[in-house]
């Protein structure tokens, strides 16, 4: 008699759990293999909506080609070689750092006469134009992905990823959660920051930019985090962090001058600092997916106290005008997402947020609660610049055609790789799709799973 062995379910990893990435949907065990040892592994490049040309257009608008550059310090750095203010340039999205990605940027003012001389970026095409680019000025982004593998288990690897992939188009896509990029590549504090923010301590936002070190491999500038976090004197840290360390060292020149952490916070940019809110906005929903997922409440299908976004002529799905799903409406509401029509929508929280009914309802609040954050905290009174009304964002991602090619061990993937192939839409995360593939932690002493922060 043959008795079936139950299959465990892969379990995320710890630092993945802390930033709300509680769960798979899918089931099969994951490839060993490592995602973004070198930046050359991932490649993004983003489906430009390119402004109107105009050649006496009071904008112009780049194609930028980058490697291995973060994107704020890339904007500071690249805004200094064109004599602009700091914080003169706007980008459609925001890229992986760990990645070689070609992305639009415009500023207001003439095309450069030379060469931008960027180590690892380079301008593909420049032109006028009569407007420039706001955030979200984009369709998607397409994606190559080479998956290294671990010694011995290129044979397994192919067989692995198929049956993944057929789970996932079984399912049709995955949750659209936040990937662990968006809390901070280097270093994912970006969302405790914000968290700081929101419940009006800034004092606790500048401590934890400047002192706090991830776990792993020892960073340059750890010595200089840990002396400041047992003096805090500023003029010391100042001599002692080093020099590409741009955003650190404007935090710490104003507190060296005696100015408070309110004025410390304001030397960094708008963006990045609405980039700390907007962070603490994204752990809130993938925790609020993970919960209702763990009380197996769908992520397709509404059930009341939900809302839904509807889908556009041209497929997308703005994050507003939500519609909220009652006991009245419900089977009106579920036909819309069968037809797809409309997509089940979960909060990113704000002060507009409204108060929602039953089981999502429960879940928010319990959130909010244990967070001892209120939705008129989202206000920033001491930053109102930055203060967020919130949105919505879809809680399901539709699964994009993937290919996928076995690369032969050799020169150059030593243990053989995974190439992955695919486009998603905007707002949408690759590494999320990816980790259902590596599957994270999921066995037992797995430590090559992982997607690399170095």
């Amino acid at each position: 008699m043959t008795v079936a062995v139950e299959r465990p379910r892969p379990v995320p990893s710890a630092r993945e759990r802390a930033l709300g990435l509680e769960f798979y949907v899918t089931e099969g065990p994951g490839i060993d293999g490592i995602l973004k040892e070198r930046p050359d592994d991932f490649r993004v490049n983003e489906i430009s909506a390119y402004p109107r040309p105009d050649p006496e257009g009071a904008f112009t608008v780049l194609r930028v080609a980058s490697r291995d550059w973060e994107q704020h310090e890339l904007s500071q750095r690249l805004a200094a070689r064109l004599g602009l203010r700091p914080n003169a340039l706007a980008w459609a999205g925001t890229k992986d750092r760990r990645a070689v990605a070609e992305r639009l940027v415009s500023y207001r003012g003439l095309p450069p006469t030379g060469p931008i001389d960027l180590p690892g970026a380079t301008v593909l095409e420049q032109y006028r134009a009569r407007t420039g680019l706001v955030l979200g000025h984009h369709y998607g982004n397409a994606f190559f992905v080479r998956v290294r593998l671990a010694p011995g288990v290129a044979p397994d690897a192919a067989e692995r990823a198929g049956a993944i992939h057929d789970e996932l188009r079984r399912l049709g896509g995955c949750a659209n959660l936040f990937g662990p990029q968006r809390f901070g590549e280097v270093r994912p504090i970006t969302h405790e920051v914000g968290r700081a923010l929101v419940r009006g301590d800034p004092g606790r936002a500048v401590d934890l930019y400047l002192t706090e070190i991830p776990d792993g491999p020892a960073a340059v500038g750890d010595a200089a985090r840990r002396t400041y976090a047992e003096t805090h004197d500023a003029l010391r840290a100042l001599r002692e962090f080093p020099a590409h360390y741009r955003f650190e060292r404007q935090m710490l020149d104003h507190l060296a001058r005696g100015q408070p952490p309110e004025r410390a916070l304001r030397a960094l940019s708008r963006e990045l600092r609405m980039l700390f809110v907007h962070a603490y906005q994204a752990l809130l929903f993938n925790r609020w997916v993970s919960r209702r997922h763990a009380r197996g409440l769908s992520l397709l299908e509404p059930v009341e106290g939900d809302h839904l976004l509807r889908v556009t002529r041209d497929g997308t799905v703005p994050g507003v005008d939500p519609i909220p799903v009652s006991a009245d409406n419900l089977p009106e509401a579920s036909d819309l997402v069968r037809r797809s029509r409309a997509r089940l929508a979960g909060p990113l929280v704000g002060l507009e947020t409204p108060a929602l009914a039953g089981e999502p309802g429960e879940i928010l609040e319990g959130l909010l609660a244990e967070e001892a954050v209120r939705r008129a905290d989202f206000g920033l009174p001491r930053f109102p610049e930055i203060a967020s009304l919130g949105s919505w964002r879809p809680v399901w991602l539709p699964l994009p055609p993937i290919a996928v090619r076995t690369v032969a061990p050799g020169e150059g993937t030593p243990d053989g790789a995974l190439d992955l192939v695919f486009s998603l839409p905007k707002g949408a995360y690759a590494t999320v799709l990816l980790r259902e593939f590596l599957k994270t932690g999921s066995r037992p002493g797995a430590s090559r799973g992982q997607f690399s922060n170095t």
